[in-house]
């Protein structure tokens, strides 16, 4: 294939750039949540944080042709602000910048570029409200979620400047007594880290930080959804000292700027968080030149309640795996299967707690769901619930548009569903939760691996036992027992199947971006 396959970047990482037929909500509600987003956008442009250029090469710059693309509030549909739209030529500069920094950057010690990023994380954490604004008014999720993201997002560079003095090579016994055999452990070199738009901050800094502790250079192009948190960490990222080239950004024009990095021989990993489609085109088109590549693609989570199950316990994990982010994330849980023995009592207690759910602007006090981030994803959402509803699904709660209007939709509980609908098969990225019925511990296990994903699942019961079985048995990269939310600086995520290559986060993130060198030293008997 040619890499102009990866045209399809744009339609795959975001169906709409720009909210389509909304509908309108309420003249108050509207210009009260307008006041507030264009006082967070003033308070943010003040403090130097509101950036609309790309950074190369250490300066901000627009596009060659000066154009321009608008990024928009989910909540609002409002435009916050236009910023550069970037391509070909842009990406090329960046990574030029990027190879020409790395010389330099891969040369300095190891607590060199830990001092660097500890700098870094010192601002991303002082800045910590700032920035969580910035992913609410971009994003749409609930300034708590946001605040969340921050600290977890700033985990990820704090954890990387401790274990950039922990890349450790190793010393091999000879099998020759003339012989000294080592390995060393070495920088990948430039490298191309694409991120989402559900989380700005954490899948950039998961990415970034690993890569600049092990001594690479990256070209980062954010979505462009959501390119002002990655541009405002960009801008702390120079305030921390971090050197011009080493960390650059580009976004605009994703099929570009994804066949500019794939083609160039200078960029030598390619890192991504995104749809499994836009994943498999770029392993193919990295085969060009034959890059390092990761993969953090989707994911179809179940979400298995036994009958010994906590019922307390297990409504609040589930509630949290579904509808954190408006259920916008890759490890949420997609299927919710429940033994039949606690299958009434849990549908009961799970629509009560997700009808206490309360929908909103993010800004607004109290508010656990924000929007969709577009209108077409509101629009999968919808043909999703359909297409369960003609086969037989009962909506227990929801399952329409919130009268909020926008992209805001009603969280939904939906039972009796059934392997062959939309909802089981296929990543859903809403407030939907499906429950589906299983009488056996063999025929919930069955059920949950009948998926080509294989990124997280979430696991119920208090038979220590049973949660080993589940858990080995699970073709998951990641298994929460017991808990919703488990994802952590300091533990590998990843999936298995087609949900991805490699690992992120912990000491396994770090050979992510490592070559490994092994050195002969010969004739060592001599004089």
């Amino acid at each position: 294939m040619t890499l102009k396959a990866t045209r399809i970047f744009t339609k795959l990482l975001s169906p709409s750039s720009h909210p389509l037929s909304v509908r309108p909500a309420s003249s108050l509600l509207t210009r009260q949540m307008s006041t507030e987003a264009e006082n967070v956008a003033t308070r943010l442009k003040n403090l130097g944080l509101l950036r609309t250029q790309g950074l190369i090469a250490g300066k901000w710059v627009d596009a060659h042709d000066k154009k321009t693309i608008k990024v928009f509030n989910p909540a609002t549909g409002e435009v916050i602000v236009d910023v550069a739209c970037m391509g070909q030529k842009e990406t090329n500069d960046a990574i030029s910048s990027a190879y020409d920094a790395y010389s330099s950057w891969s040369k300095l010690t190891a607590t060199e570029r830990s001092r660097y990023l500890r700098k870094w994380y010192d601002l991303l954490i002082a800045h910590k409200e700032e920035l969580g604004q910035l992913i609410t008014l971009e994003q749409g999720k609930p300034l708590k979620e946001a605040l969340g993201e921050v600290s977890y997002g700033a985990g990820f560079i704090e954890f990387a400047a401790e274990e950039a003095k922990r890349i450790y090579g190793d010393i091999i016994p000879a099998t020759l007594a003339d012989r000294r055999l080592f390995v060393l452990k070495q920088p990948v070199g430039v490298v191309g880290a694409i991120a989402p738009w559900n989380f700005p901050l954490a899948m950039i800094t998961r990415k970034v930080g690993p890569a600049l502790a092990c001594g690479c250079t990256v070209v980062i192009k954010p979505s462009e959804l959501t390119p002002l948190t990655a541009l405002a960490a960009a801008e702390l990222a120079l305030q921390a000292g971090i050197p011009p080239g080493v960390v650059n950004v580009v976004m605009g024009n994703a099929p570009d700027i994804g066949d500019a990095l794939l083609a160039s021989t200078q960029v030598r990993k390619i890192t991504f968080t995104g749809s499994t489609a836009v994943g498999k085109k770029l392993m193919a088109g990295a085969a060009g030149t034959v890059k390092r590549i990761s993969l953090e693609l989707g994911g179809n989570a179940p979400c298995i309640v036994f009958d010994d199950a906590d019922l307390d316990v297990a409504v609040k994990g589930a509630l949290a795996a579904k509808f954190r982010n408006s259920g916008q994330t890759c490890v949420c849980a997609n299927r919710v299967l429940v033994q039949e023995g606690i299958y009434e009592k849990f549908a009961n207690a799970f629509s009560k707690a997700v009808q206490n759910l309360q929908v909103g602007d993010g800004f607004t006090e109290g508010v656990a769901q924000g929007p969709l981030i577009n209108e077409a994803a509101v629009q999968k959402v919808e043909s999703f619930v359909q297409d369960a509803i003609s086969k037989g699904a009962k909506v227990l709660l929801g399952g329409k548009r919130h009268s909020l209007g926008m992209t805001f939709y009603e969280p939904t509980v939906i039972s009796d569903v059934k392997s062959e609908m939309l909802l089981s098969r296929e990543e859903v990225f809403g407030p939907v939760a499906p429950i589906l019925p299983f009488k056996t511990e063999d025929e919930a296990i069955l059920l949950a691996n009948d998926t080509n994903a294989g990124l997280a699942a979430y696991v119920f019961t208090n038979s220590i036992q049973r949660s080993w079985r589940v858990s080995e048995a699970l073709e998951y990269g990641l298994v929460g027992i017991n808990e919703g939310v488990i994802s952590t600086e300091v533990a590998p995520f990843g999936g298995v199947k087609q949900s991805g290559l490699g690992r992120e986060g912990s000491k396994y993130g770090m050979d992510e971006y490592l070559e490994i060198k092994y050195v002969c030293l010969g004739n060592m008997n001599s004089n």
